[in-house]
């Protein structure tokens, strides 16, 4: 395939869907989908006309997009941006939707990505995205699981643990900024704590409530991503921090910990502290043990890495990091990360960029691009 086609192509795509009434930041993601579609496709089956089978997969992937967006805001109840708080009301339809497509037919995770996509409005993409598996592969997975429980009666609500799952996904996707779920995702998780004393919907919650409250800090005026060690921390909210951790002690005290619990904890460690200097990093390398050993889970063990990092320097970071495997979704990033603590700023501003090619939002390539910049500016100086 001739990547320099593609290339000398998508101006002129972007350009075509922004004349058809596409804002930029949406064609823009649609024109990737289309480059990414057109990868897999064209070795096989290469088109005659290529700008053409471009600007039609491009507008298709735009269109999906505004209709998955607009069926999830009909879905929703209207609600302020700040969730409020309190227990939430005793009965929601929506949470109900949530348990019915929870179905025991499914297995967890066929049922979380079916409540994804029916339910939380998330498109294919994103949920793939979340999963870090190809984008065929979700769909595929989503279409076995409609398949599954097409000729079954949704009658049968299923198990907490696939529900929280998707609560958490929703809302990390809100908390990203690609879609604006995360206000919602805490007030349905409102709602399921509101009618039981499990521990992990205590701790899922408690860890939704740390995490929007440094929501203000999190961008720039000029839209820039802030990384947590720079955030203006007087913006964030104390009255849901306060909120969050008194939720999570009261779950820690029930001595039942789950992986929610543990990354609540981590999550009230950075609150905590007054400034980055002060993050008890130690704390935090503890937590990540309990996690990955909860769980085995890759981006516990990467975000681990970080942590040890800070904790015991950076060599000790890159030490853990060279355990992972490096296809990891921030891979690259956190190498970057790790190299620049180390004084190596040459292979730091390398690997910046390339972590900025596979970087999952603008923000954080716009973020990462600049990185490479500022190192580079460092290195010729």
């Amino acid at each position: 395939m001739d990547e320099s086609l593609l290339r000398t192509l998508t101006p002129a795509v972007l350009a075509v869907l922004v004349r058809r009434g596409a804002d930029f930041a949406a064609a823009e993601d649609a024109v990737q989908d289309a480059l990414v579609e057109a990868v897999r496709v064209w070795p096989d089956d290469p088109p005659r006309d290529p700008k053409g089978w471009l600007v039609t997969a491009a507008w298709r992937k735009f269109l999906d997009a505004v209709r998955a967006d607009t069926s999830r805001r009909n879905r929703e109840v209207r609600v302020d941006r700040e969730p409020v708080p309190g227990p939430g009301e005793a009965a929601d339809d929506t949470l109900q939707l949530y348990f019915l497509c929870a179905h025991p037919a499914l297995t967890p995770a066929s049922a979380v990505a079916l409540t994804l996509r029916a339910v939380g409005g998330l498109t294919t993409r994103q949920i793939a995205r979340a999963y870090l598996v190809p984008e065929a592969t979700m769909a595929q997975r989503i279409s076995r699981a409609k398949r599954t429980v097409s000729d079954v009666r949704l009658n049968r609500p299923g198990d907490v643990a696939t529900v929280l799952r998707v609560l958490y996904l929703v809302f990390n996707e809100g908390y990203s900024g690609d879609v604006d779920l995360a206000a919602e995702a805490i007030r349905l998780t409102r709602h399921l704590a509101a009618g039981t004393r499990h521990e992990e919907v205590a701790g899922l919650l408690a860890l939704m409530l740390l995490h929007h409250a440094r929501r203000p800090a999190r961008t720039g005026a000029d839209g820039r991503l802030v990384p947590l060690a720079e955030q203006n921390r007087g913006l964030w909210d104390t009255r849901l921090i306060a909120e969050g951790v008194g939720i999570l002690q009261a779950a820690l005290a029930r001595d039942r910990l789950g992986e929610f619990q543990a990354q609540a904890a981590v999550a009230a460690l950075h609150a905590d502290a007054r400034c980055a200097a002060e993050t008890d990093w130690v704390q935090i390398v503890e937590w990540y043990d309990e996690l990955v050993r909860l769980t085995g889970n890759p981006v516990a063990r990467l975000n681990r890495a970080v942590a040890v990092g800070e904790a015991d320097g950076p060599r000790a970071g890159l030490t853990a990091l060279a355990r992972l495997d490096p296809s990891l979704p921030r891979h690259t990033a956190v190498a970057a990360y790790l190299h620049e603590r180390d004084g190596d700023l040459a292979t730091a501003a390398r690997l910046y960029a390339e972590a900025a090619l596979s970087a999952p939002s603008l923000p954080e390539r716009e973020h990462l691009t600049r990185q490479a910049a500022r190192l580079n500016a460092e290195l010729r100086g």
